[in-house]
C-alpha cells in the first residue's frame, strides 16, 4: 500500500523536483503578531478544512488518512470536500483499527511521506499508542537523528458533551510525558489555522488535540490569517488577555472559561492575565514564569484529571524557577478524579466551570475564606 502511495504522489516527478517543490513551501512560522482585530471571523472546523487544503495543495507529500475521513466528509466534517479535490490516493478511508491505519501512517512517514491521521476521538489513539510512542516519538533518537517520522495525529480530545467516560477524556498529559512527540492544543481559529500548518510542515511526530465542542465556534480573525503564509510558532503560548493580579494558564476549550471568569473577576477588582498555552510540549515557560513574576499569583485551569497533570508541571516549574515570587499557594483547577458520568448533571460537576475559576482567583487574592478553612 506504501508504494501505491508512493507512486501516486510522486508521479511524473523526480526526486530533484519533489525537493524543489519542498523547498519553495512558505517558512515554518510567521512573526508573533496579534491577529484577532479584525471584524471577519471563521469557525474552527474551517479553519482546519483550509489549513489541510493548503498544506495538501503545496506539499504532494502530504496526505490524510482515517475513519470516514473521505466518502463521509470526516466524522466532524473537517476533511470536507478534500476527497474530491485530491482524491483517494491522497485521502485514505481506513477500516476501525486504529493500530492497523497508525502503523501504516508511521511506516509512509518513515519513506518520507508527510500522513496526516485522524483519530475520530482521542480516546481511540489508546488502541494505536505503541505506534505513535515506540514507533514515531522515538525513533529519530534511536536512530541517531537518520530517520524523521514528519506525521500528525488529529482529532477532538477531551470532554464533549453526553457521550461518556471512554468518549471524554483529556490525553494532554499522557502525551506531553513522551520526548520525541510535540503536543498542541490550539483554542481559536487563529491557532488551529497557524498551529496545524505547523505541525504538517514539521519534521517531527505531532499530537494535534482539538476539542469537538469548538468546531462550530466563530473567531474574529485578521486577514493575515487567512493568507497561505499564515503559521504559528510550535512551543510559543499566547497571552490572550493582559493583567497584573492573578496568571491564569489554560489551553483548548478551558480559555474561554478562563477569559470569561477574568471578565467577571475584573468587576470585582481582580486584574487577571490569561495565557492561552497552544503548545503543551514543548511548554513556554518563559511565558508562564515572566507572567507569575509580574501577578505574584497563578491559577492553571485544565479539563484532564489533576494527578500528573499539565497543571502540575506548570506548577513545578514556577516553584522551581519563580518561587520567591508568589504571594500566594498556586491552585490547580482541573476535572474531577473520576472516569466522566455520563448523566449531564454529574458531568457538570467533573468538568471545570467559569465559577471554579473565579474562586480560585479569589483564594489566592485573599477575596475569600480557604478552602482548608471552610471544610
Amino acid at each position: 500500500m506504501l508504494g501505491i502511495i508512493r507512486q501516486k504522489l510522486g508521479a511524473g516527478s523526480s526526486s530533484a523536483t519533489m525537493l524543489g517543490q519542498l523547498q519553495r513551501i512558505r517558512p515554518a512560522a510567521s512573526a508573533l503578531r496579534s491577529f484577532s482585530s479584525s471584524a471577519k471571523e471563521m469557525t474552527v472546523r474551517d479553519a482546519l478544512n483550509s489549513a489541510l487544503d493548503e498544506e495538501m495543495s503545496a506539499d504532494p507529500k502530504v496526505f490524510l488518512m482515517g475513519e470516514e475521513v473521505g466518502e463521509y466528509q470526516g466524522a466532524y466534517k473537517i476533511t470536507k470536500g478534500l476527497l474530491d479535490k485530491y482524491g483517494p490516493e491522497r485521502v485514505l478511508d481506513t477500516p476501525i483499527t486504529e493500530a492497523g491505519f497508525t502503523g501504516i501512517g508511521v511506516g509512509a512517514a518513515y519513506y518520507g511521506l508527510k500522513p496526516v491521521v485522524e483519530f475520530m476521538t482521542f480516546n481511540f489513539s489508546m488502541q494505536a499508542i505503541d505506534h505513535i510512542i515506540n514507533s514515531a516519538a522515538k525513533s529519530n533518537y534511536m536512530s541517531a537523528g537518520q530517520i524523521n517520522v514528519p506525521i500528525v495525529f488529529r482529532g477532538p480530545n477531551g470532554a464533549a458533551a453526553g457521550v461518556g467516560a471512554q468518549h471524554s477524556q483529556c490525553y494532554a498529559a499522557w502525551f506531553a510525558a513522551v520526548p520525541g512527540l510535540k503536543v498542541l492544543a490550539p483554542y481559536s481559529s487563529e491557532d488551529a489555522r497557524g498551529l496545524l500548518k505547523a505541525a504538517i510542515r514539521d519534521p517531527d511526530p505531532v499530537v494535534f488535540l482539538e476539542n469537538e465542542l469548538l468546531y462550530g465556534e466563530s473567531f474574529p480573525v485578521s486577514a493575515e490569517v487567512f493568507d497561505s503564509s499564515f503559521c504559528l510558532p510550535i512551543g510559543k503560548a499566547k497571552i490572550e488577555r493582559e493583567g497584573k493580579d492573578i496568571t491564569i494558564t489554560a489551553f483548548s476549550k478551558m480559555v474561554g472559561y478562563a477569559l470569561q471568569a477574568a471578565e467577571i473577576l475584573a468587576k470585582e477588582g481582580i486584574n487577571a492575565e490569561v495565557i492561552n498555552l497552544r503548545s503543551i510540549r514543548p511548554l513556554d515557560r518563559a511565558t508562564i514564569n515572566t507572567s507569575v513574576r509580574k501577578t505574584n499569583r497563578l491559577i492553571t485551569v485544565e479539563e484532564g484529571f489533576p494527578q500528573h497533570g499539565v497543571g502540575a508541571e506548570i506548577c513545578a516549574s514556577v516553584v522551581e524557577e519563580s518561587f520567591g515570587y508568589l504571594d500566594a499557594p498556586v491552585e490547580r483547577v482541573a476535572g474531577a478524579d473520576v472516569p466522566m458520568p455520563y448523566a449531564a448533571n454529574l458531568e457538570r460537576l467533573a468538568v471545570p466551570q467559569i465559577e471554579d475559576i473565579v474562586r480560585a482567583a479569589k483564594r489566592a487574592c485573599y477575596r475569600s475564606v480557604p478552602l482548608a478553612a471552610s471544610a
